[in-house]
């Protein structure tokens, strides 16, 4: 493979493989880099890491890497000397590397005592780029499907309509078109049936606001704060005050008439489980 960047200094490309996405508490558990060279060369590396924790078994759904796989792998601490210096000298990119990738790289150096300064590197996110010139909104979704221009945008009447258009559009070209979800099951999750609609556009969706949501099981877990990814009903019996915190502090109201609910569901106490 070649490339035909305009470089002065090697770009490293890189993704990580990880047990979830908790800068403190998760690891690495793969790291593929495609180091492109001034000139059009590219070098690639990639390799497994023992994270010396288990993997969660949500984690390996989605990238299929399980304990056994990387029984066997160093520890990143043993390979942060040799990996640091791979990408001495080097620029970095990555795909949402900017929020995840580089600040997960960085904590597993600095966890291992090994120097990774940035102070001299640019940092690109092509998923920062995508979304600058292909934006997300409404107008664009318009063009995309319809082949038309929004008139008036952000008009109410003007953004119904188009958004009927949208949706009339979107429904007779993927109806039928098979998706694999993260357990590796095989779908076609959009059909001209509004049940099927409702399921595609409220998965894992518990609150409104989302401060809680559905894990791969189908369980409610928090989605922010201490208790990110942990369930609801376990935090609710091991720390009962949180549910008191919640309901006296700054949350919709939806947000804690779900809540109450889950609690009245496990059979706990509205102040003790």
């Amino acid at each position: 493979m070649r490339h035909a960047l305009n470089l002065r200094k090697p770009l490293a490309f890189f993704d990580l493989e990880t047990t979830g996405v908790n800068l403190l508490r998760d690891r690495i558990v793969e790291i593929s880099i495609a180091k492109a060279l001034p000139g059009g060369e590219v070098v690639v590396k990639t390799r497994r890491v023992n994270p010396g924790i288990p993997i969660p078994l949500e984690a390996s759904l989605v990238h299929g890497i399980y304990d056994e796989h990387v029984a066997g792998e160093p520890t990143f601490r043993s390979i942060a000397r040799s990996l640091a210096q791979f990408l001495e000298g080097c620029d970095l990119a990555g795909f949402n590397s900017n929020r995840f990738d580089v600040p997960m790289l960085v904590e597993e150096f600095l966890r291992s005592e090994v120097e990774f300064d940035l102070k001299n590197r640019r940092l690109i996110d092509a998923q920062r780029i995508y979304h600058l010139m292909e934006p997300r909104n409404l107008s664009a979704a318009y063009r995309f499907y319809c082949g038309k221009t929004l008139e008036a945008a952000h008009t109410a009447e003007a953004d119904t309509l188009a958004t009927l258009e949208v949706l009339d559009a979107m429904v007779k070209r993927y109806d039928g078109v098979k998706i694999v979800d993260a357990k590796g099951q095989e779908s076609s999750p959009v059909r001209n049936d509004m049940d099927a609609l409702h399921e595609l556009s409220t998965a894992r969706l518990v609150d409104l606001a989302q401060r809680m949501a559905l894990n791969n099981d189908g369980a409610e877990v928090f989605n922010f704060g201490k208790h990110h990814g942990k369930l609801v009903v376990d935090v609710l019996k091991a720390e009962p005050s949180y549910y008191d915190w919640m309901m006296k502090g700054d949350f919709p109201l939806d947000t804690k008439r779900k809540l109450t609910e889950i609690k009245l569901r496990s059979g706990c106490q509205l102040r003790t489980c």
